[in-house]
């Protein structure tokens, strides 16, 4: 549950300093806005891969960036 947050937080900041909706972003990313719905309100356990480099790309990101931040570097350490 908590990596889903992550992602759903990283979602929601990314879209806010882009100035850009959930619509906008599905618009872009060619993602379904139901998909990223589920995305944001953490009802989706494992989003993919794919998914996340499709919003990487409608946010105009790599997926390195999207990743940043000490928060996913501790999860990484405590899945090890």
């Amino acid at each position: 549950m908590r990596e889903q947050k992550l992602l759903a937080e990283r979602i929601n900041y990314l879209c806010r300093i882009k100035r850009m909706s959930y619509y906008l972003l599905s618009y872009k990313s060619g993602v379904p806005i139901t998909t990223i719905m589920n995305i944001v309100h953490c009802t989706t356990k494992n989003p993919g891969v794919f998914t996340i480099f499709k919003l990487c790309d409608g946010l105009g990101i790599t997926v390195q960036e999207f990743f940043e931040g000490e928060e996913f570097r501790r999860v990484k350490k405590n899945t090890k």
